[in-house]
């Protein structure tokens, strides 16, 4: 779907050198004229190369308990641990499929297209609502059973499990589609060309953004299974009006 370009209120920016996809979502305003507060939740790339310099950034910026919601899996878990000094870490396990599914495919000779990764990319976000919705209400879950920590979610390179979470949250919030979406394309500028996997150069192209193409693999998903995306939040992940409404307390000026 086209893009627009969106007013948003956003402060100050942060530049961390190990995790320069970290950013607060603070400041995006929903559809009722409230603003998401500033330096309460946070969106991220892995936290396992954080800098002293980084570190002590996020120390001075928060004097709250550190909540961190991490979707990756085992083995990404375990080479690179979270280094957030004192911050509470919760596992949200999704494991990472397309690269496997692409090792699998090219050690049995077959060519793999810039096209036939947008579609392996596509599956993985359909998955995400057909087989893991559990972690996206579990997410929301660890979120209202800690309201007084600052909280930081992501996943390896946070742009797909983190830009699935990220929807979830902002819609509930009831933050503008066109705003969501402005907001999930914005890893593009933050990582660059940051590799994650040895490929031929329009595969690793693919891997290394988020394209319109993934996100609404998701979005659609949940038109053929639930409806809509506010049904799938109160069916699917038991985001009830109950809690929508505690999260709006909490996060919303």
């Amino acid at each position: 779907m086209p893009l627009k370009k969106t007013a948003m209120t956003l402060f100050p920016p942060l530049h961390l050198e190990g995790a320069p996809n970290f950013r607060d979502l603070g400041g995006y305003a929903n559809i009722h004229g409230q603003t998401l507060k500033h330096q309460l939740i946070y969106r991220s790339d892995h936290l396992g190369k954080l800098t002293p310099s980084d570190i002590k950034h996020l120390q001075t910026l928060n004097t709250r308990p550190w909540l961190v919601l991490d979707f990756r899996g085992v083995e990404e878990r375990l080479q690179q641990a979270c280094t957030l000094p004192d911050a509470k870490v919760l596992s949200l396990s999704i494991e990472p499929t397309v690269v496997q599914t692409l090792t699998d495919l090219l050690a049995s000779g077959v060519a793999v297209s810039s096209q036939k990764t947008v579609e392996l990319m596509q599956d993985t976000y359909s998955n995400f609502v057909l087989q893991h919705s559990h972690r996206f209400s579990e997410f929301f879950d660890a979120i209202l059973a800690h309201p007084e920590s600052t909280v930081v979610f992501h996943c390896t390179a946070g742009k797909d499990r983190t830009g699935m979470a990220a929807t979830c949250l902002l819609h509930a919030l009831q933050v503008p589609m066109e705003t969501i979406w402005r907001d999930y394309m914005v890893t593009n500028e933050r990582l660059g060309h940051m590799p994650f996997f040895e490929a031929a150069p329009e595969v690793a192209r693919v891997l290394q953004t988020v394209q319109p193409e993934f996100l609404q693999a998701s979005l659609d998903t949940i038109t053929q299974t639930h409806g809509h995306l506010d049904t799938y939040l109160d069916k699917a992940l038991g985001l009830d009006t109950q809690k929508r409404k505690a999260l709006a307390e909490r996060f919303l000026a």
